[in-house]
């Protein structure tokens, strides 16, 4: 299996993913261990010594100027944790509380937190058994870190809180007993650097990350099919087009749809038309999508540089050198998780736009509401009122997080970034986008039953036929939410990208582009 080094070696999301569903197996080098065990021998000696070091021998907070003995270090640590538990709401989704760990870990193994390899190994080894803290969803604002979620997760090394356990949360007391194993005493500044961080935002970010580039390759995917079923010109698609406004996203996005659609008799049977231009919907893809993969390419970029950095406080450099700063503020990453939120949105604008434009009945041989026979029938007239409803959510769910900010801690954190809420809605949003672009390959798929029998090209054909093969053509109307539901589901799993690059392989087409590479993660 391969391994990472954590603490040394060059996160991504991809690996973080990969690591919280033990696809990769993390491990700690003797060059790590020993930068931890040399930041936790500096720590101990600075809570001996009389200086002052915030976090330390201090207080928390507003409470920074209050000195602490050294035989109290452990309790006032555990104490932190304690009290800043006071989450509230549903559980976080498990893989994120897994993203959460994976992160901390890395974090922590850096060195300049002053933790003990002990602590660090506990963590890891509740990730290796799958021993998943409860976390709940609501409960941050993004800065000092994400206190609350954070101290959930830990509270098991102190034999707190609940795990996830063979299906079903326990009292982490009972799990530790099952595994002969105790509880941990906290030491000098570990319950701080435990808490205090962006793993739960940079947790979401991740899933972000992967989901959204998942919806901008299939938006290309639906794009593609909206454009043959409703007739549409592939001349503004064209590479000299997109060398005069050279953004990467939109050359992206223009060359994909033009490999998709290589050699579709459907396109071919209108290339000379009289139409001059098609509404934005079809013809403006590379701009609106590739503005949404330019926000995507961001996004990753900024998380890559969050999740390999230290986000503690105060950091340790020795045990001469501490400095108290506010690299634990999610701002940086608040703004941008924002950013994904709209970049998602306007993915699910155009698509609901295309869906429409697919049931006006103005192209060609495609009737009105896509049924020959409507009147008795509605046709596919209602699923649009749905892609309509949740394009108006997201429209709702786009308002930035980060433009908030509340004081908290008796104003000595004056300024939050909010970052937790924007990941949270941003998911929100992606899960929405998901169920339009179902949506539109549903009317995609029965827009292109009306030209047969031209076929499209080998990609796009094989695509279709998947679809056809779970969906049967809507001939009179019929309950279509679980038509619904399955395309939903074919764009959720990612079944049609791994087709369409199966077959682009197999017949030596081409279905990514240049900017391939770029645009992974």
């Amino acid at each position: 299996m391969q391994t990472f080094h954590y603490g040394q070696d060059h996160l991504t999301a991809s690996i973080a993913l990969k690591l919280a569903r033990k696809e990769i197996q993390g491990v700690f080098s003797k060059c790590t261990i020993q930068q931890i065990e040399s930041s936790a021998a500096a720590v101990a000696k600075i809570a001996q010594g009389e200086k002052a070091v915030y976090g330390i021998n201090t207080g928390f907070g507003p409470l920074c100027t209050s000195k602490i003995s050294a035989s109290d270090t452990t309790t006032l640590q555990e104490n932190l944790l304690k009290s800043h538990a006071v989450g509230v709401g549903e559980p976080v989704d498990l893989e994120i509380a897994r993203l959460m760990m994976v992160l901390k870990i890395h974090a922590l193994a850096q060195g300049y937190s002053g933790i003990r390899l002990e602590t660090i190994q506990r963590i890891h080894w509740m990730l290796d058994k799958d021993l998943i803290p409860l976390v709940p969803i609501q409960g941050s604002v993004g800065a000092s870190g994400d206190l609350a979620p954070l101290s959930h997760l830990f509270l098991p090394l102190i034999g707190l809180g609940k795990v996830w356990h063979q299906g079903r949360f326990l009292p982490t007391q009972v799990v530790l007993e099952e595994y002969h194993q105790k509880s941990l005493k906290l030491g000098p500044k570990e319950g701080l650097a435990l808490i205090n961080g962006t793993q739960f935002m940079a947790a979401h970010g991740m899933k972000i990350v992967e989901k959204l580039h998942n919806l901008l390759t299939h938006a290309s995917i639906t794009g593609a099919m909206m454009i043959e079923g409703l007739m549409g010109s592939v001349k503004p698609f064209s590479a000299e087009l997109h060398e005069l406004r050279p953004f990467a996203g939109n050359q992206h996005v223009a060359q994909t749809i033009l490999n998709l659609l290589h050699e579709s008799e459907i396109v071919n049977s209108h290339i000379n038309c009289a139409r001059v231009q098609d509404p934005y919907s079809l013809r403006c893809m590379p701009q609106v999508h590739g503005a949404s993969w330019n926000a995507w390419l961001h996004v990753k970029d900024t998380l890559e540089i969050e999740i390999n950095s230290v986000t503690d406080n105060p950091v340790v450099f020795d045990e001469n050198h501490t400095v108290s700063g506010g690299h634990f503020h999610g701002q940086p990453i608040a703004m941008t998780l924002d950013y994904a939120c709209l970049a998602a949105s306007e993915l699910g604008n155009i698509s609901d736009r295309r869906i429409y434009l697919s049931i006006e009945g103005d192209t060609p041989g495609v009737p009105k509401l896509l049924l020959k026979e409507t009147g008795l029938n509605s046709g596919l007239m209602i699923p649009q009122y749905t892609t309509a409803a949740l394009a108006s959510e997201n429209k709702g769910l786009c308002f930035p997080a980060s433009a908030d900010s509340i004081p908290t801690s008796l104003g000595q954190e004056d300024h939050v970034s909010m970052g937790s809420i924007g990941g949270r809605k941003a998911l929100r949003v992606i899960e929405n986008v998901e169920k339009i672009l179902g949506i539109e390959l549903f009317y995609a798929a029965q827009a292109m039953d009306y030209h047969a029998p031209m076929k499209s090209g080998k990609i796009m054909t094989a695509i279709y036929d998947k679809v056809r093969e779970q969906i049967s053509p809507v001939v009179s109307d019929r309950v279509m939410y679980e038509d619904m539901e399955t395309a939903i589901n074919l764009i959720r799993s990612g079944e049609l990208v791994h087709l369409a690059k199966k077959v682009a392989q197999t017949e030596n087409l081409s279905f990514d582009t240049e900017w391939t590479e770029r645009f992974s993660y």
